[in-house]
């Protein structure tokens, strides 16, 4: 940290409103935090415990719930906090919410492309699925993952280190992220921005290019196929995952890809409770609904018949 540094501390204003409203939204977002833990994590159970799926589409999808575990304490734990007692945080502190928020949400979208690739193998390529997905090679992209999102969220954070905050330390949102805390530097920010965006425009247009490309090939092979129980079943499993990547890109997309001319501070804050809270609650409720697997594992896991 830089000696001319002045700022140690930094408070957030977002959601700075009345206390009967605090208070609402404190049960709230305590409510969508405890669905995200307990639909998450009965996911993974589930999946973990269930011998007949152990294939790696739900093997991707145990990943994908344990992302989103990490993705939504990165920011609802200390939001409940500022809800309810001191709103501050310290600069350090901002920091590493910064660089783990930048590393789970980067694990999201790698994460999503896998698993479109998983789809498009499994239903284009039916009959080299259990060759091109074994085990070792699941293993091995579930770990890249991991090390490219340290890694971008690396690069992105040491830069800010070098930066200079010695004017107002007020934060118009409720978390530490990236444009919120880079507007704040008294020093030059217009390589950080630049190191920013290319990172994120690369990884967010050539994950969602490869999205793109595996759901048109298997929109194609669904057509083709002349059972309509088989399109149906088809089209269910691959529809959950299109939803969640329509929710999760559509709204991070327009938080970080938007000039700072058009920035808002409300919308800024709807958007990000969207692809950081919200959407992790939901997805385990998507897959639950969309997956008849998951859901008669789900039963069977509570004793319905």
């Amino acid at each position: 940290m830089d000696n001319h540094t002045t700022v140690t501390y930094f408070v957030f204003i977002g959601f700075s409103v009345n206390l009967p409203v605090q208070i609402f939204l404190f049960l709230i977002f305590s409510f969508i935090y405890m669905a995200t833990l307990l639909g998450n994590l009965g996911i993974i159970t589930v999946i973990w415990c269930n011998s007949h799926l152990q294939s790696p589409m739900y093997f991707f999808l145990s990943h994908l719930s344990f992302i989103d575990i990490c993705f939504s304490s990165v920011t609802v734990p200390k939001l409940l906090e500022n809800l309810c007692s001191s709103r501050t945080i310290s600069y350090g502190g901002c920091l590493a919410q910064m660089f783990f928020f930048l590393s789970t949400g980067s694990n999201e979208v790698l994460i999503l492309a896998t698993m479109a690739y998983d789809r498009y193998v499994a239903i284009c390529k039916p009959l080299h699925y259990v060759q091109i997905m074994n085990k070792i090679w699941c293993r091995l992209l579930v770990g890249g993952i991991w090390v490219f999102g340290f890694t971008y969220s690396l690069i992105n954070t040491l830069p800010v280190l070098k930066l200079v905050f010695c004017g107002t330390n007020i934060i118009d949102h409720f978390s530490c992220e990236f444009p919120s805390l880079l507007a704040l530097s008294c020093t030059e920010t217009i390589p950080n921005s630049l190191l920013f965006y290319a990172s994120s425009v690369t990884i967010s247009f050539s994950t969602l290019y490869f999205i793109l490309f595996s759901y048109i090939h298997i929109l194609v092979c669904i057509l083709k196929m002349r059972s309509v129980e088989a399109k149906k079943k088809t089209f269910s499993t691959c529809s959950a995952h299109l939803i969640v990547v329509v929710l999760y890109f559509g709204t991070g997309c327009f938080r970080y890809m938007r000039p700072n001319s058009g920035s808002s501070a409300i919308l800024d804050e709807l958007f990000s409770i969207q692809y950081s809270i919200s959407t992790p609650m939901l997805n385990p409720i998507i897959y639950s609904l969309k997956t008849r697997e998951i859901r008669e594992a789900l039963k069977k896991l509570m004793g319905y018949k």
